[in-house]
């Protein structure tokens, strides 16, 4: 809805964008598509972002027997989990990432793993983001984060 917005959307599933695409046109909406690992992000060329919102894998390993069976039987392991001894690689990565590629004064938005929004937030606040908060679903668990790149 926002008139010449540009928008870009990545990820390392092939089969996601895939779906990602047919979603966009059903929509009628201009969106650019690449099949990226953010882990590796300086191996590719980047604009500058006005905004970034993620939701990256966070469920750790040891939480994996607490998931519903619906998210387990539909969602590839990729998209969900990560190790135990670093779950904030994605979350750590793409901070770096904005650092280099979000405006000065950029938004930067997360879902999170409702039990590491301290820990992210301490993250962000360590990399030099501004204004950040934890904010809570409808369920009050904290399921968000937002920040801003410094001025």
């Amino acid at each position: 809805r926002i008139k010449n917005a540009k928008i870009s959307a990545i990820d390392i599933s092939v089969k996601a964008l895939e779906v990602a695409k047919q979603n966009a046109i059903r929509n009628n909406l201009d969106v650019s598509f690449s099949a990226v690992n953010i882990l590796r992000w300086e191996n590719f060329s980047w604009n500058l972002f006005d905004v970034i919102v993620s939701n990256p894998p966070y469920v750790r390993e040891i939480e994996k027997q607490k998931m519903h069976a619906n998210v387990l039987n539909y969602e590839p392991g990729e998209a969900l989990f990560v190790s135990n001894e670093k779950p904030l690689i994605f979350y750590e990565r793409i901070a770096e990432f904005s650092l280099q590629y979000l405006k000065e004064g950029g938004k930067l938005f997360f879902e999170i793993n409702e039990y590491l929004g301290n820990e992210l937030c301490n993250l962000l606040d360590n990399k030099g983001f501004v204004r950040i908060e934890l904010r809570q679903d409808i369920n009050d668990k904290n399921r968000m984060v937002c920040c801003e790149k410094k001025h």
